[in-house]
């Protein structure tokens, strides 16, 4: 069975103080759903503001004044992370690369379509369409190499719509967490997350299935 966990890179909440945080894990990954703890959403948020140098000196008396200044000059709110894909049956991961953020994950649906994207560096996702398969690959250099995730078009979609699942979960979190923490920015914290990370907008049609 192949599973997929929307994660964040938690390398920036290394030494944060400005609000509770949890521990991080060894991977320093973390799986963004609508299940966290408050620290986790609290280490998520860390990251995101850290991530993006947002102030967190007086966070609880930011403005929404402030907030749109910052954007202004930032232009764009992205996140370390993105789509961890897990057989399993053969215990094999597929990890997201660097440089391809979180607010790239629906690039994925060009592999859907059957195209070739490029998903980061090291480790460096691969994809290989064979006929209706896909086969998914983490160049991580092992000899011999690990077998690939193999996954239907079909079964990719439905991963996808997972990952939206696990990241409308996590906004709304967020929203909690932002009512409580950053109580004048809220909404449009929250909506600028939503906006950048394309979390609940429509998801494209699937194509009916055809040779590639």
């Amino acid at each position: 069975m192949v599973i997929v966990d929307v994660v964040l890179e938690t390398y920036d909440a290394v030494d944060f103080t400005a609000w509770p945080i949890a521990e991080p894990s060894s991977d320093h990954l973390l799986a963004l759903s609508g299940q966290m703890s408050p620290a986790e959403v609290g280490t998520a948020m860390a990251v995101i503001f850290s991530y993006n140098h947002i102030p967190v000196v007086h966070a609880a008396d930011m403005t929404v004044t402030h907030l749109e200044q910052h954007f202004a000059e930032r232009k764009a709110l992205i996140a370390p992370g993105g789509l961890r894909f897990r057989d399993t049956t053969t215990n094999v991961t597929v990890s997201p690369g660097c440089c391809f953020g979180l607010e790239n994950w629906r690039d994925w649906w060009s592999v859907v379509d059957g195209r070739e994207t490029w998903f980061g560096h090291d480790p460096t996702p691969s994809v290989t369409h064979d006929g209706q398969m896909i086969q998914l690959r983490q160049d991580d250099r092992d000899v011999p190499p690990s077998p690939p995730i193999e996954i239907t078009r079909s079964e990719l979609s439905n991963l996808l719509a997972t990952a939206q699942q696990r990241l409308t979960g996590f906004l709304n979190l967020a929203q909690r967490w932002a009512t409580a923490t950053t109580p004048g920015v809220a909404d449009r914290l929250v909506s600028t997350l939503d906006e950048h990370l394309m979390i609940t907008a429509r998801l494209p049609v699937v194509q009916p299935e055809a040779e590639f």
